[in-house]
């Protein structure tokens, strides 16, 4: 899945999906898709990224306890 690096605006392969998906996670592995060549991958947190569209991602692949009232 491709999304994109909010500070950089740089697209970012996600390496493990399940992570991505798992609320209680705070970071992915990612790989950055600039350049010609494939960058190493690298942990990045998912709070630091959105959709390519700009659009963010949903609160329950980040926050484990969003059904939970404050």
């Amino acid at each position: 899945m491709l999304l994109r690096e909010k500070s950089s605006g740089d697209l970012v392969e996600v390496i493990d999906s399940n992570s991505l998906l798992n609320p209680f996670v705070d970071q992915v592995k990612v790989q950055f898709q600039c350049g010609q060549d494939l960058a190493d991958p690298e942990m990045c947190d998912k709070k630091g990224l959105t959709f390519p569209s700009g659009e963010g991602l949903p609160e329950c692949w980040l926050n484990g306890h969003y059904r939970t009232k404050a």
